[in-house]
């Protein structure tokens, strides 16, 4: 059965309320407007295309998942959107401008953990605000407003080695949201932890997300995690990648694990893997070569 066969079941199907959070957000205005955006590398005299013809529009204060096959894009496309890879054709207007390079008007937080590891945690938030001219009392004050925000005040005098994975990036998070940036982008930033820091990790970004004005760009291969977090899901295809759909996430909100067996989330997750993981006949699947490198006194199927 393909994707377009599989109904996803309307929002408006389940609450009046999550159909009037959707007619908010079209109310806003759009902040990020990319148009036929297209990433292309050179590879032995010929081209490989990455994605092709994407183009969407984001609302002020969305909360935007990406997902899609590996291959697809995703990381490349939020380079692109953060200013760090050129593409190779197409537009892209944050607030109406052309996006030309790094600025202080999108911030960046990467699966790494990106600190600096000879900066204390305090340090290392007003980095960007001393590098914006700020003085050092500002920057001071305004960090440790941000420490505050993340819970990580009792922790601003400790280096980043003394911290946690979650606790890196909850700073990293702070650091990037110090400038007041527009947009907010996350490539897949939780993947490097384990499942349950990775669970409270996502409940503190939606905590942060609620008390400020940015609207974020998150990069995931979760389609759990996507389905918990996003307004709206991008899901791209690969070779070459793109636009598959634009989903609106029927999963009313707040949000808890309680509504990971819900009907709606159930009909959301359907969808995505239908996307993401489409059926193929078993003479269909790829194949590896079967070379035997050892007995091992039975046979497994």
């Amino acid at each position: 059965m393909s994707p377009s066969e599989i109904r996803l079941p309307d929002y408006r199907d389940f609450a009046p309320s999550v159909a009037a959070r959707f007619d908010r957000i079209r109310t806003r205005p759009v902040i990020l407007r990319i148009r036929d955006l297209k990433k292309s590398f050179g590879a032995n005299g010929g081209t490989h295309v990455v994605f092709d013809r994407l183009s969407i529009d984001i609302h002020r204060r969305e909360f935007i998942c990406a997902v899609g096959p590996s291959g697809c894009g995703k990381s490349t496309f939020a380079r692109i959107v953060a200013g760090l890879d050129e593409a190779s054709a197409g537009e892209i207007l944050l607030d109406g401008q052309p996006v030309a390079g790094p600025g202080p008007d999108r911030g960046m937080v990467f699966q790494g953990y990106t600190l600096f590891p000879w900066l204390t945690v305090r340090s290392n938030v007003m980095f960007g605000l001393l590098m914006s001219g700020k003085a050092e009392s500002t920057a001071e004050s305004e960090a440790r407003e941000w420490l505050d925000m993340v819970g990580l005040s009792k922790f601003e005098h400790s280096y980043p080695h003394e911290l946690s994975g979650g606790m890196k990036q909850r700073v990293a998070i702070a650091r990037a949201l110090a400038n007041n940036p527009r947009i907010l982008i996350m490539d897949e930033p939780f993947g490097a932890l384990d499942a349950q820091t990775r669970a409270q990790m996502q409940h503190y970004l939606v905590q942060i997300w609620k008390k400020v004005d940015v609207t974020i760009l998150f990069i995931t291969h979760d389609l759990d995690e996507a389905a918990f977090l996003s307004d709206r899901i991008l899901v791209m295809g690969a070779n070459p990648g793109g636009v598959r759909e634009f989903i609106e996430n029927p999963v009313p909100r707040p949000r808890s694990a309680a509504q990971f067996i819900s009907p709606e989330f159930l009909a959301l997750k359907k969808r995505l893997e239908h996307h993401i993981h489409p059926p193929v006949e078993a003479e269909a699947a790829e194949k590896l070569s079967m070379i035997k490198l050892t007995e091992a006194g039975d046979e497994v199927e």
